[in-house]
């Protein structure tokens, strides 16, 4: 498909916006009109007598459709809506589908509406989402609900708050939906990595909290995340913790979270290690607990040794407990979903976090042809029936984010009992204070105190780049003390 953009500059929402419809298509973006046959669609805007006009030409499938907009102020907020309101209403026409979040393509629509409820008030934030982003009512009460449940943990932020987040970007195997930049741990080469790897991660945790300290930054959180964090042993994980615990002001830190991730990977020696560092809340992930489908998707272990090695966790003490589902796995069907999430919430997890497939491009499962992937009417059935019964069983939900090319243009949620909330979820996902990152792949983002400017510092992707590159990425967090002389 290609979408030509005439006369505007706005072509990162007009692509966001068409990826929408067509998750799946090669969309290639033209600035000047040439003669190609296919799918395509214009985007135009004129001047014309002081007014701007705004058209969509689209013509797919053996489908055409038009519309036209004219406003007579301009300004780039303008221009960008109409211009979207347009492709909109071409899109939805020629596709017959209309979707539950409307124009909304971005990832973090709760922060979006926390901030219109600060700046409208909570009536008008959600007359906002449905009748300008034409939003369905499900999705903005849902995005409401969210922002209501952490309203709380945004009073108890302050300005020198910040989280510390630690990259353990290795598994036992990939699984075929993953896109993550991690390694699987069987290779001989990933072996070969992983002990310079450590060495370097407390290294540059040291470093890291060294900056955190001279500019007077109070720790809220640390999450290990991944990656499978629990393919560390015992005497590894407990190293890296104590590198953290040694070298950060652990006073004000209210949450620590290891994703120990996989059944394959539990233990009593390594969860019992991680109670005794003090870590109170972990992952195990089972991801469905439908056995056909967890071999299918590449996971080694099955539902029996997901539910056992919740069991572990749970007898040796740890009472924040999440268990991720996804929904539209290859191989799955609604009913055998709805088991799994019947199965989550009988077992008692404090949180549960139902993700909708994203057919990620670097992905096993979008580049194998003959991946069976569940249809998007399935995956919307899939997270209905989650959201109804996670919430007649007690459960809020608390932090939500999107994906692109997820099926159904559907959302990943964050579901927990009543104080159970994971505070590093909310605080990464809305963006309301720095995130001190470490390990490969890892972001810092650093939020400056009194706006929301926010400044991003990237780590080397790869395990091996991060050990060879060590000495420039240490260089770059230079610019951790360079951000807050600026911005204090």
């Amino acid at each position: 498909m290609t979408v030509y953009i005439i006369g505007h500059k706005f072509h990162f929402e007009t692509e966001n916006l068409c990826r929408m419809f067509y998750p799946n298509s090669d969309i290639h973006l033209e600035y000047e009109m040439q003669d190609i046959q296919g799918d395509l669609i214009i985007t135009k805007m004129n001047i014309a007598d002081g007014n701007t006009v705004l058209s969509v030409d689209a013509s797919i499938d053996g489908k055409t459709e038009k519309a036209e907009r004219t406003i007579d102020i301009y300004t780039d907020d303008e221009v960008e809506y109409n211009l979207a309101l347009c492709l909109y209403d071409c899109l939805t026409k020629i596709t017959d589908y209309t979707p539950a979040w409307g124009l909304l393509t971005g990832v973090r629509p709760s922060k979006l509406m926390n901030r219109l409820i600060e700046e409208k008030g909570e009536e008008n934030a959600k007359t906002y989402f449905k009748n300008k982003l034409l939003v369905s009512e499900g999705k903005t009460q849902l995005a409401f609900d969210v922002a209501m449940a952490q309203k709380q943990i945004f009073n108890d932020n302050r300005a020198d708050s910040f989280s510390l987040y630690v990259s353990i970007p290795f598994c036992p195997s990939r699984c075929s939906y993953c896109s993550f930049v991690s390694h699987s741990i069987t290779s001989s080469n990933a072996k070969k990595l992983l002990e310079p790897y450590i060495e370097n991660l407390a290294k540059e945790i040291v470093i890291t909290a060294d900056y955190a300290k001279n500019n007077n930054l109070r720790l809220e959180s640390v999450y290990f995340g991944g990656g499978t964090p629990g393919i560390l042993s015992a005497e590894q994980s407990e190293f890296l913790i104590n590198t953290v615990k040694n070298n950060f002001d652990m006073s004000f830190c209210r949450e620590f979270t290891f994703e120990s991730g996989r059944a394959d990977t539990i233990t009593d020696e390594k969860l019992l290690t991680l109670k005794n560092c003090g870590v109170d809340r972990i992952s195990i992930n089972p991801q469905t607990f439908d056995n056909g489908v967890l071999e299918l998707i590449g996971r080694k272990h099955t539902a029996e040794e997901a539910v056992e090695a919740y069991r572990l966790a749970q007898n040796i003490g740890f009472d924040s407990i999440n268990m991720d589902l996804i929904a539209g796995l290859p191989g799955d069907t609604v009913e055998g979903f709805m088991n799994s999430v019947d199965k989550a919430i009988s077992l008692g997890a404090e949180n549960i976090t139902v993700h909708a497939l994203a057919l990620k491009r670097s992905s096993n499962l979008v580049t194998k042809e003959n991946a069976a992937l569940s249809q998007d009417m399935a995956a919307a059935q899939m997270i209905d029936y989650a959201n109804k019964t996670l919430s007649e069983s007690g459960y809020i939900p608390y932090y939500m984010y999107r994906q692109s090319r997820c099926v159904g243009n559907l959302e990943n949620v964050g579901w927990c009992l009543p104080g159970k909330e994971c505070l590093y979820n909310v605080y990464m996902m809305e963006e309301i204070h720095t995130v001190l990152a470490v390990g490969a792949g890892a972001v810092t983002k650093l939020k400056a105190p009194h706006d929301n400017l926010i400044e991003r510092i990237f780590n080397y992707k790869y395990p091996y780049e991060y050990n060879t590159g060590f000495d420039t990425l240490v260089e770059r967090k230079n610019r951790i003390s360079e951000f807050y002389s600026t911005y204090n």
